[in-house]
């Protein structure tokens, strides 16, 4: 793939195909699917990049030359929460692979991946259109009109933090995860990597799975982090880190607070909706 990864201008999302997840990303003014998980959701094999690797060789001989110019390496998470270079082709691309795929969900696979590409087209010109997706997907996965408003803030507070951290100095997808480290310890004592092994999970978002308090915590955290760096006028990552951790730290304290008050902690392994009773996870 010739264009640099920072020419992504979406992070990447999760797309639900019948309850299997696909992940994709939004480049060079398109969506692009994780081949591998394209794969296993129509074959539900075990081993899809031993399938994909399979089906490369056989697609080559016969003829289809253009696909290593179709098929670029972009960073998708994968289940330990850091980004690896994954193999992605763009709908079109997709679409070719789809054909030499024998699979009873080829043509509802097709329907769906027009849908996802109109979608998003729509959500270009009207951002309050993905928003509004959003909140239906966590309705109809169980979740309470009050935690859905939650977590709506919280990713506006997120998004917002993550635009000062790139005008001030933060450009890679790494230095987010350190930055994001430094408030999640000072808030709750662990990193999100250790939060998610605590509440025992994978590939599934970590704030998916955050009860109200939780939820509020981190944002405070990460909204003092923001104000930090606007009355501070913070530039670099070095100073980005200190304000994260100070932002943090006023999160702690509160969480501290009321851990004391409460009589408990609020920090959990429980999550806000069972694991077994969430759509299946992809296999890495």
């Amino acid at each position: 793939m010739n264009e640099p990864i920072k020419d992504i201008i979406e992070t990447t999302k999760i797309a639900l195909f019948k309850g299997r997840q696909i992940r994709k990303i939004f480049y060079q003014n398109e969506w692009w699917f994780s081949v591998v998980d394209v794969i296993e959701a129509l074959t539900e094999t075990e081993r899809p990049r031993k399938y994909w690797s399979d089906l490369k060789k056989k697609l080559i001989a016969e003829g289809y030359s253009e696909l290593s110019e179709n098929i670029g390496q972009l960073k998708l998470p994968s289940a330990d929460g850091k980004f690896y270079e994954t193999d992605c082709a763009n709908t079109e691309s997709i679409f070719r692979l789809i054909q030499s795929i024998p699979s009873p969900k080829a043509e509802p696979f097709k329907r769906w991946l027009a849908k996802v590409g109109y979608e998003r087209v729509q959500e270009i010109e009207n951002p309050e259109l993905a928003v509004k997706r959003t909140r239906m997907l966590y309705k109809l996965k169980g979740y309470s009109e009050d935690w859905i408003e939650k977590r709506m803030r919280g990713i506006a507070i997120r998004e917002e933090l993550t635009d000062e951290w790139q005008k001030r100095g933060a450009r890679e997808q790494k230095e987010y995860e350190i930055l994001t480290a430094e408030i999640s310890k000072a808030t709750f004592g662990v990193t999100p990597s250790e939060y998610k092994k605590l509440k025992g999970l994978k590939r599934e978002n970590l704030r998916d799975h955050m009860d109200d308090f939780e939820l509020i915590f981190n944002m405070l955290g990460e909204r003092s982090t923001t104000e930090i760096h606007r009355a501070e006028n913070s530039k670099g990552v070095l100073k980005l880190r200190a304000d994260a951790k100070a932002g943090g730290d006023i999160a702690g304290g509160a969480r501290k607070k009321l851990e004391k008050r409460l009589g408990r902690s609020v920090v959990s392994k429980k999550n806000f909706l069972k694991i077994s009773e969430s759509k299946k996870s992809f296999k890495k």
